[in-house]
């Protein structure tokens, strides 16, 4: 199950990514290449295989990882909470 994704971690992700959108891409790729090449690798299949602007599918599919990732990170301190 995947987890949810808040508001506040899609504002925070977007203000980083929209920054300078082709700075975080490029830094994305290099990124999902090392922590999941196999996902990588996908997302530029994808890319390249469609009629659309593979500089935008990739975007799409970064961010959206991105966005899942985060969530991933706050949901695993809300479980493993202490006080």
């Amino acid at each position: 199950m995947l987890p949810v994704v808040s508001e506040e971690i899609a504002a925070a992700a977007f203000a980083e990514i929209f920054k300078d959108m082709p700075a975080w891409r490029k830094s994305m790729i290099h990124y999902i290449k090392d922590e999941n090449p196999e996902i990588n690798t996908a997302i530029i299949e994808a890319a390249n295989k469609s009629d659309l602007d593979p500089k935008a599918v990739a975007l799409g599919a970064y961010m959206a990882y991105n966005l899942i990732e985060l969530a991933m990170n706050e949901s695993e301190k809300l479980i493993n909470f202490t006080e």
